[in-house]
């Protein structure tokens, strides 16, 4: 044995073997969340969610960024769907 533990390996031995299994699911809550959250600060008011946005729709503000965290995070998806 080389004394290199990988991923697996410490999931296995953190949770039990549940590991993977809970590191899956967790991957696939990411990009709805990030969704969610791109949809308040869209909706919300502008002085609501930061005093210094420019506006709702700007690449500068909440929203572009949560969108683009949630499209970041939709691989996991892809490889469920695939």
């Amino acid at each position: 044995m080389s004394g290199i533990e990988t991923r697996d390996d410490w999931l296995k031995g953190r949770l039990g073997g549940r590991g993977s299994t809970a590191a899956r699911w967790l991957s696939l809550a990411a990009a709805p969340t990030f969704a969610v959250m791109a949809l308040a600060a869209a909706l919300a008011p502008a002085d609501m969610v930061c005093g210094a946005m420019q506006g709702s729709f700007s690449l500068q503000g909440m929203v572009a960024m949560y969108a683009l965290m949630s499209a970041f995070h939709l691989a996991p998806w892809l490889r469920l769907f695939r």
